[in-house]
């Protein structure tokens, strides 16, 4: 059994790249057994604004955008095919399957209604890259993930039924001898009821057939060369780290690294498939492997930031501890909300969490918090977490900026400063 390959928005942007992409399949001897593919480019930031426009009082909004998403893709079918092509038909059907959906869910609750809307992109992105494949002579069968990937009704971070899952991609691999190109991001419940697998979920995606198909790898193409102590974006001398374990990964993306879905390494640990990480703009370069044994990225130092953090100081109203089934609460709470704790340290009667600073979802928190708790809130915050930090690095990269809350163990240090006092570039010490 080959491979399965995975290619972001970013391989596939616009025409010009989907051409890239072929070139990439013809030209290196690639025999991948699956492709799963995301949205192009931006599309999932336009399906939100979609969903809101649809959502509000006036239609004209919504209706400007869903022109303008019908635009952006036909002009790359234009573009890529002929004139009056079976991909522009094609594209054409479900941007009508995508009005269809808004008029008979735009009542629905907020998650069920996302899933019926973002999840699009994958199906329109597909839709062109399966054609052109097939156009250039890669024989490619166009899959419907929503006929795969069978979730519960946990819409917008859907859980996986693993068993029939495994049932439907085994039996689709055993028919088929094409490339199957497919859908990231997205599954259906047993009703067909479209789910998403969470944001820039499409790294899981690939996983599951990876799991589900016992294939001996998964390579997970991106715009960098593989997976950094850093982000190359925020750090002038970020490090590739060439080789590290499911666990050091594991621990990396929990903190916020955004290079492997966090979703995405259990299905393959579970298999010992290894994952590599390598770019698509340079085939040659050496690239990053993720497996069972340590690397030098379990050893070196890694630096990752999370902006827009609210940090919350929470005590119980009634001056208790915070005790187990305090703590329960909270977290339970966060839990329901949708909510990570990026930073959680407990005292005596005090519980510190920074997180993300979705407005809506921390107001519906905070609603449910005050009562029983006291809670203070500060935002406008960097969360800084350091890997392996060793003795002094967390106070080098500190420098003198304003420390609002800290904690430190033998392998993970965090700081929280002010934003606006962090440096639009950092430094690792050498």
């Amino acid at each position: 059994m080959p491979e399965i390959y995975k290619f972001g928005g970013a391989s596939i942007k616009d025409a010009e790249a989907i051409r890239r992409l072929g070139e990439l399949l013809s030209r290196h001897d690639l025999h991948p057994r699956a492709l799963v593919v995301s949205a192009m480019g931006k599309t999932t930031n336009a399906l939100e604004a979609l969903l809101d426009a649809a959502r509000g009082d006036e239609p004209g909004p919504y209706r400007e955008r869903l022109e303008a998403l019908r635009d952006d893709h036909l002009a790359v079918a234009k573009t890529l095919f002929d004139s009056g092509s079976a991909a522009e038909a094609d594209l054409e059907r479900l941007l009508e399957e995508l009005d269809a959906a808004h008029r008979a869910h735009c009542d629905a609750p907020y998650p069920m209604h996302y899933d019926q809307t973002v999840g699009f992109g994958e199906l329109l992105s597909t839709t062109l890259v399966a054609a052109w494949l097939n156009e250039i002579g890669l024989p490619t069968r166009w899959c419907d993930a929503r006929e795969l990937i069978v979730t519960d009704d946990h819409h917008q971070a859907a859980g996986v039924d693993w068993r029939e899952t495994c049932n439907r991609l085994q039996t689709l691999a055993n028919e088929e001898e094409a490339l199957l190109l497919t859908q990231g991001f997205i599954g259906a419940t047993a009703g067909g009821t479209m789910t998403t697998l969470g944001r820039e979920g499409s790294d899981f995606s690939a996983a599951i057939l990876a799991h589900c198909l016992d294939a001996p790898g998964l390579t997970i193409w991106k715009d960098v060369t593989g997976v950094f102590n850093a982000d190359p974006g925020r750090f002038d001398n970020a490090r590739q780290l060439e080789r590290l374990s499911y666990a050091e990964a594991v621990e990396q993306s929990w903190h916020g690294a955004k290079v492997i879905h966090p979703r995405t390494l259990a299905p393959l640990q579970r298999k010992a498939i290894p994952l590599t990480v390598r770019s698509f703009l340079e085939p040659g370069a050496t690239p990053s492997r993720i497996g069972p044994e340590p690397g030098d990225g379990d050893r070196q130092p890694a630096c990752i930031l999370r902006d827009d953090q609210r940090l919350l100081d929470i005590s119980p109203a009634d001056f208790r501890f915070m005790d187990e089934a305090c703590l329960g609460e909270v977290l339970g709470l966060l839990a329901r909300h949708g909510l990570h704790a990026n930073y959680l340290a407990c005292e005596a009667m005090r519980l510190r969490l920074a997180i993300n600073d979705d407005a809506a979802k921390c107001a519906a928190l905070l609603a449910d918090l005050r009562g029983d708790y006291r809670v203070e809130c500060r935002e406008g915050l960097t969360l800084l977490t350091v890997r392996h930090p060793g003795d002094g690095l967390l106070q080098l990269l500190s420098g003198d900026m304003p420390v609002v809350a800290e904690q430190c163990s033998a392998t993970t240090a965090q700081r929280l400063f002010p934003s606006d006092a962090c440096p639009t570039a950092w430094h690792l010490p050498d």
